[in-house]
């Protein structure tokens, strides 16, 4: 089966004809993409107002499932955490006299340094690039430009997967937990340098890994005393307390904060944070809806997407 054009053509006014229409139809797809780049730029406002310092903020409940390892909360407020308070049991990590658990107070001292996401400061950034690109695209270029418009496009395709996928996590995303713990002066009193305190963002939910630590050093001391055993109960010192549980960093030699460190245990606890998972969801949304804009220019331009990334 055949398509013929009616009336009929010769060849050339009918390769004519064709890029007239193509020409036309190119032309109503970037007009039309005035509107889409109003609704993506609609899109983006709505993520920015979701991850906007707004009090009384976000709190969020920390406590390990199934065990009384972790119990407390954070409050986040845009990219900070500006109040916690956890308490922790561990065998490795004794309370103090007289208290049935470690707390963990976020510091209220002007003095004192903040806890910061440096995820969520990412995607804000990167938030506000893809509204300049936008901004750029609808005001300031040529928006009758086949080629300026993909680029755009292409650039706000970049920008938008980079930030969902910092509110996704991930290792490369989030950093060594060795070089990216928080300051031991960010909670009163401040942390012991036997416990790293790593709080990141892995699925759009708030992670809180906890690690005690065996240290070693030049100084340490050899002889069997409290000093040479630090973090370590009557009970543990002797051998006659249970088996520490097994995870995937024991046996390994880590350097934290200048000094050898192995991991005796280490506790992970989420917490699902709402503003943030709706951020994602919207992200996803518009880097979908880049794509469909992107595949249809490339059509009607006569190239495949993987050269318009090339060119």
């Amino acid at each position: 089966m055949s398509t013929a054009v009616w009336p009929y053509l010769p060849p050339d006014e009918l390769t004519k004809a064709e890029e007239v229409t193509l020409a036309r139809e190119l032309e109503w797809l970037l007009n039309s993409f005035q509107e889409t780049l109003a609704s993506l730029k609609s899109g983006l406002e709505e993520c920015v107002a979701l991850l906007a310092p707004k009090e009384p903020g976000s709190t969020l409940v920390l406590s390990s499932l199934r065990s009384e390892c972790v119990k407390g909360f954070v409050t986040r407020v845009g990219t900070r955490i500006v109040k916690g308070d956890i308490h922790i049991r561990l065998p490795t990590l004794p309370p103090f006299r007289s208290a049935s658990s470690y707390p963990l107070h976020l510091s209220s001292l002007p003095t004192a340094p903040s806890l910061v996401l440096t995820q969520l400061t990412s995607v804000c950034n990167l938030i506000n690039q893809s509204l300049d690109v936008v901004d750029t695209s609808t005001w300031t270029g040529d928006a009758h430009d086949a080629n300026f418009i993909a680029g755009q496009l292409r650039l706000l395709s970049d920008l938008i997967q980079e930030a969902r996928q910092a509110l996704k996590g991930g290792n490369e995303v989030v950093g060594k937990w060795w070089e990216s713990s928080v300051d031991e002066n960010i909670f009163e009193p401040p942390l012991p340098p036997t416990l790293s305190f790593h709080l990141s963002i892995c699925e759009a939910s708030l992670l809180l890994q906890l690690r005690t630590l065996q240290l070693t050093n030049p100084s340490t001391p050899t002889s069997f005393t409290s000093d040479a055993l630090p973090g370590l109960s009557l009970r543990q010192r002797l051998g006659l307390a249970a088996r520490l549980p097994e995870h995937d960093e024991s046996g390994r030699a880590f350097t934290f904060r200048g000094q050898e460190a192995r991991v005796r245990e280490k506790v992970r606890v989420e917490s699902q944070d709402p503003s943030l998972m709706a951020v994602m969801a919207k992200l996803s949304a518009l880097e979908h809806a880049v794509g469909v804009a992107r595949g249809s220019l490339a059509i009607v331009m006569g190239v495949e997407e993987e050269e318009e990334e090339d060119g």
